[in-house]
């Protein structure tokens, strides 16, 4: 099921059937997920819940329940299909068109103008044809290219059930999660985040209104939702400040902290703001609340000074009760890193349904895992990202840069994953930006590759767009992967949602990447 174009009059149809869910694996997905989960339990629609990591789980899923599926579509729907003819031609129209009339130049003139009105028609079709491939260019460039449009897949769904009054608080929450993701794995540009922020704000005041005094105060166990401009630092309420500080992409690659100059830079950071190191490196939590009260105000006071001026974004945060609270985006790390969690012994799915638990609020102890989880993430990431720039891993191959782990890599196999490798390559390639005096370099994207599996001589690869601050930062990687490998005849399975990456044999690395900086240059 796919939910770009979700509409109360489909939904409608839905519930009359027994529905089969299937769900990619992304914190998004998820979100619309539990929001869609919510609206069949109100229904009492039956529903199937299959998880699926990329196109041969869907098809393997499409093909065992094929049964179960039909098409439920109204006659009046337009859902903006290509007509057949923008895309397909047939057979016997191809065979006309290469079809030719031989001649030596002895027919008679009736012969001859049938000849000449020949091929002006055969020239008119010509024409038609090139017109009709410029055509299904441009509808299949539309369809083929990666790149996200429009709202998040959990904000469909929350919209949905507010356009049927069955909106709740943590359906609310689930979709304020879901946009976060989007952001955080800068799908979205930051216009499109403060737009869609300022839609689910209204929400919020509407669910989360109360007057102040007895008769309307919240229970000891209730859920809040609050709109809040907070620091641009990962997880620091669940972590130390120090921590956060160095494991933030946003400071590390703006402090060069894999240099002696950046660390110096940070203590330099931490004096202006008056800071003790001993209550810097001790958990947020145990800090001084008269520290704690000004702390936002003191940090971004002081990062202006050092050139960061959007230390500040506008965010969500949730209380459950008075003791838990957690932003919206420690939520995504942490169900992100639950999803992607490289413990051998549990499943793909065991997985998923572990991230997909902890969006609950009963189950806040995986959530907590979670973040334990992402923490280690993150850290690896910045170690990652460090080692990279002080060994000069990252180098231009002309058309755009390259980066390569090694087997035998401290934490690798952390990153054989879709998402983190992606973000990795992201952060990566913010903090090269930083760091290189290049200015071609700088424009140039990146193309990152991972070990994956060592059985099979297989390593991951991603594309990742230039570092730019416009709002036009198209993937074109996709396609171009595809190229390349058919060029070449390199072993490659295009088999994620997002077409920008793939896998590929190790042997075949060297030829692919000849060939990609070929088609690139």
């Amino acid at each position: 099921m796919f939910v770009s174009d979700f509409r109360k009059e489909f939904y409608e149809l839905v519930q009359s059937q027994r529905v089969l869910l299937f769900v990619a694996s992304d914190v998004d997905a998820l979100c619309a997920c539990k929001i869609l989960q919510a609206l069949f339990q109100c229904d009492h629609v039956q529903y199937t819940l299959v998880p699926v990591s990329g196109w041969q789980e869907l098809e393997t899923a499409f093909l065992e329940h094929k049964e179960q599926i039909k098409l439920l579509i109204k006659q009046d729907d337009d859902l903006e299909v290509p007509a057949y003819d923008d895309i397909f031609r047939d057979e016997e129209e191809e065979n006309e068109e290469h079809s030719g009339n031989d001649s030596d130049g002895s027919e008679p003139s009736e012969k001859r103008t049938r000849l000449e009105e020949e091929i002006v028609q055969q020239t008119m079709k010509r024409r038609q044809r090139r017109e009709w491939e410029a055509r299904r260019r441009d509808i299949l460039f539309d369809y083929e290219q990666y790149e996200y449009h429009g709202t998040s897949s959990a904000m469909v769904m929350f919209d949905l059930a507010w356009m049927m009054s069955k909106d709740l608080n943590d359906m609310l929450w689930w979709a304020i999660v879901g946009l976060t993701d989007q952001w955080v794995q800068d799908k979205i540009t930051q216009m499109k985040y403060v737009t869609d922020v300022g839609i689910l704000q209204r929400h919020v005041s509407r669910h989360n209104h109360r007057n102040e005094d007895e008769e309307n105060t919240l229970s000891v166990d209730c859920t809040r939702i609050s709109f809040e401009y907070d620091l641009r630092l990962v997880l620091y309420q669940h972590w130390s400040l120090h921590d956060s500080l160095c494991n933030t992409n946003y400071t590390a690659a703006r402090f060069k902290l894999w240099s002696v100059h950046g660390q110096k830079r940070l203590q330099e950071f931490l004096a202006d703001m008056g800071l003790p190191l001993k209550q810097v490196k001790q958990k947020f939590q145990s800090m001084d609340i008269s520290l704690k009260e000004n702390l936002r105000e003191m940090i971004e006071e002081s990062a202006n000074k050092f050139g960061m001026k959007d230390m500040r974004v506008q965010t969500f945060s949730i209380h459950f009760g008075f003791k838990h609270k957690f932003l919206a985006s420690d939520v995504v790390f942490a169900t992100m890193s639950l999803m992607e969690s490289p413990e051998k012994d549990s499943s793909g799915t065991d997985h998923f349904i572990q991230a997909l638990d902890s969006l609950s609020r009963s189950n806040l102890d995986k959530l907590y895992l979670g973040l334990e989880l992402a923490k280690k993430q993150l850290r690896a990431t910045q170690q990652t990202i460090a080692s990279c720039l002080c060994t000069n891993l990252v180098i231009s191959q002309g058309p755009f840069l390259y980066c390569s782990l090694m087997e035998g890599t401290p934490d690798v196999m952390l990153f054989s994953k879709p998402a983190s490798l992606s973000l990795l390559s992201k952060h990566l390639l913010k903090s090269f930006v930083c760091s290189t005096k290049n200015r071609r370099c700088k424009l140039l994207p990146l193309v990152m590759a991972a070990p994956l599996s060592t059985e099979q001589g297989t390593v991951t690869v991603v594309g990742i767009p230039p570092e730019t601050d416009g709002s036009d930062r198209k993937n074109f990687f996709g396609r171009a992967f595809e190229k390349a490998a058919e060029s070449t005849s390199s072993r490659t399975l295009h088999n994620h949602f997002d077409l920008s990456v793939i896998e590929l044999k190790a042997e075949d690395r060297s030829k692919f990447l000849d060939a990609l900086v070929s088609l690139l240059s």
